[in-house]
């Protein structure tokens, strides 16, 4: 572990690889799980006010799902989450074929909205835990992303690389370099 600025980082981000194989996951971690995915309190506004544009990109069991529980919930935990559909999808999950895709994102690069996606999403393999003077900054591992870390080995990419734009989207592009720096740091 190491500390840039408020954040405690784990080494992990540093040291594994990882890259998205949807062709091999067809986007499991939309629709596996317990929980929806984490959300930021300023994110749970900006879902409000994109949601008519996003909706019409979104399955009818989603909308239902939205219009009944709302754009976003308090999970069990305490925490802010986007809703599921019956405890399962998430409710902004969309499919092309059997890949499951996010709405949310469609809308986006469709240049509807100028939000991807919740951080968290855009984060993954990182989760982040912020407490009252810091955020914990870790790597996250699941089964279902196994054949994410083969690949992302096979490329020989590191998850601080491959989350790239979601890092420099959290933290800043100055927290991104003082991080890059870090990792050159370690490779000697």
């Amino acid at each position: 572990m190491f500390q840039l600025g408020k954040t405690i980082v784990s080494e992990e981000i540093l040291e594994k690889e990882f890259v998205c194989n949807l062709s091999a996951c067809k986007g499991a971690c939309c629709v596996d799980g317990d929980a929806g995915a984490p959300l930021d309190k300023d994110e749970v506004a900006i879902l409000e006010k994109i949601y008519p544009i996003v909706k019409p990109f979104l399955r009818p069991e989603g909308v239902a799902s939205i219009e009944e529980q709302g754009t976003s919930i308090v999970g069990s935990d305490g925490d802010l989450e986007t809703p599921l559909i019956d405890g399962a999808d998430c409710a902004y999950v969309i499919f092309d074929g059997s890949t499951a895709l996010c709405g949310i994102e469609q809308a986006y690069n469709q240049g509807l909205v100028d939000w991807k996606k919740p951080v968290s999403c855009h984060l993954y393999p990182i989760r982040v835990k912020d407490f009252s003077d810091f955020a914990a900054v870790n790597y996250h591992r699941w089964h279902i992303c196994d054949d994410a870390c083969s690949l992302g080995k096979e490329l020989e990419v590191p998850v601080y690389k491959f989350v790239k734009e979601a890092l420099v989207r959290k933290f800043g592009s100055d927290w991104y370099a003082e991080l890059e720096k870090v990792a050159e740091e370690l490779k000697k």
